[in-house]
């Protein structure tokens, strides 16, 4: 286990804009408008300061280990397509709510092989049906050992703005933040079948500091 380094402080940057307008109002209800508005503005500030919240994280440098890339709540383990790599595997999905963290990280290191983006609705992110029919962005990743991972960002029905920060060629660490989705969401992780699940549904995860499965050694 070690401490990753952070690039920003503890607040993400995508929440900067948001942050002053919450309390750029406040502070104008303060002068004009009573206590009552200024109070309900006040707190509205408050839930977007923890929205944005992006902490540092200490995590599993094992490279056999995939860490999770959101915070949330286990609401799937199961064999499906995988439609970004054409092939089978072993989905875990995280379901992020409005007062998790939302920044995404890396599950592994690697070089990224693709990145889609594929337009859809709004449904309810915790629904398995969201996987396919919401809006998504996948990235393709392989290790250093050639294993494949897919990481997918799914809006849910209060998201309504995938960002993604990374391209195909692109090398990156282990935990590196790769993107964000703003208020509610989903993260859907596709792994090899043989890799060996570390969490059961309805656990609560943390970005980094989880451990979703352990890839078997590439020839074992």
């Amino acid at each position: 286990m070690r401490q990753f380094p952070w690039p920003h402080p503890i607040i993400a940057r995508e929440g900067w804009p948001f942050l002053g307008i919450a309390v750029i109002a406040a502070m104008f209800a303060d002068a004009w408008l009573g206590s009552f508005f200024s109070g309900l503005l006040w707190v509205a500030a408050i839930f977007v300061l923890q929205f944005f919240r992006d902490p540092p994280r200490v995590g599993s440098v094992d490279p056999d280990d995939v860490l999770s890339p959101a915070d949330g709540r286990i609401v799937a383990i199961e064999q499906c397509e995988d439609a970004y790599a054409d092939r089978q595997a072993l989905k875990i999905s995280v379901f992020m709510n409005v007062f998790n963290v939302h920044s995404n990280r890396m599950p592994v290191a690697g070089r990224i092989e693709k990145v889609d983006y594929f337009s859809g609705s709004f449904v309810n992110a915790a629904l398995d049906k969201a996987s396919l029919e919401n809006e998504r962005n996948a990235v393709v990743i392989r290790d250093p050992q050639g294993r494949l991972v897919t990481a997918v960002q799914i809006a849910g029905l209060i998201a309504r703005r995938i960002l993604c920060y990374v391209q195909p060629g692109d090398e990156l660490d282990r935990a590196s933040r790769y993107g964000f989705i703003r208020f509610g969401s989903r993260v859907d992780v596709y792994l090899p079948l043989d890799a060996r699940p570390q969490v059961t549904v309805g656990q609560i995860v943390k970005a980094t500091s989880t451990v979703l499965a352990r890839l078997e050694p590439q020839g074992a």
